[in-house]
């Protein structure tokens, strides 16, 4: 049996406490949303943003803890440090006065959803559209250039599903919506609701999206080595092959 001495208790103490405070560093928070079928509570797996986003950290030797909330708070508590950034999220110059961008991961095709048999002769330019009523989200980066325009008219939600169920009871002429979301909604909706009309993704999109995790400038850790852990993970993955067999397993 070993003895120790008094003496040496303090030392030791103060050592595992060094040890606990290393270990609980390795643990950050980002806040999501529910937004079917990339991520959702209630998908397999919280859907395949979640898997990969959570794989990368774990690669990088970060344990990820992910709070579902509804899209503006989401960035809010981030921009306050009250999280330690949010995701998935598009690239825009403004986020980065308070947020990091990592490096891409896919994302999908964004804009214009209408109803089956429109009559709207939409072919990429902007102006032809000023008569509609266009559903989007607020707080929701969508292009540049659409969001720039101040000569549309734009209705604000506070989610995708309530836009594609505003769309179908024809209260607004068009919605911008990534593709595989707006179709994931559709299907979901009541059988009722769905005989009314059926919906349809207009060529051409307003972008081919990729998606990014964005880390909190005001986190309490340094947000430079957040970055380049998940970075890090996210470039083995892509080396090896799993975020290709990720993105295969939840229908992409």
């Amino acid at each position: 049996m070993f003895i120790i001495h008094k003496k040496i208790l303090p030392i030791v103490a103060s050592l595992l406490i060094g040890i606990n405070t290393v270990f609980a560093g390795e643990s950050i928070t980002l806040n999501t949303l529910d937004w079917e079928p990339y991520i959702g509570e209630k998908l397999k797996n919280q859907g395949y943003v979640a898997e990969v986003v959570k794989e990368a950290f774990k690669r990088g030797g970060y344990d990820l803890k992910i709070k579902f909330r509804p899209w503006k708070r989401a960035v809010m508590e981030s921009q306050r440090g009250a999280v330690d950034g949010y995701f998935p999220e598009y690239y825009s110059e403004e986020i980065t006065t308070h947020a990091i961008f990592s490096e891409p991961f896919p994302g999908g095709p964004v804009g214009f959803f209408a109803v089956k048999g429109t009559t709207v002769n939409y072919d990429g330019n902007l102006e032809t559209l000023k008569p509609y009523k266009i559903g989007v989200v607020r707080g929701y980066v969508n292009s540049a250039k659409f969001d720039a325009v101040t000569f549309l008219q734009k209705e604000e939600v506070v989610d995708d599903i309530t836009n594609i169920k505003k769309l179908i009871m024809e209260r607004i002429t068009l919605c911008v919506t990534d593709k595989f979301v707006g179709y994931y909604l559709y299907e979901q909706l009541d059988e009722d609701l769905k005989s009314k009309h059926q919906i349809v993704f207009l060529d051409p999109p307003l972008d081919n999206k990729d998606l990014y995790v964005c880390i909190s400038k005001a986190t309490k850790h340094n947000p430079e080595s957040v970055k380049d852990a998940f970075n890090k993970g996210l470039i083995s993955m892509k080396a090896d092959g799993s975020l290709e067999k990720i993105l295969k397993s939840h229908g992409f």
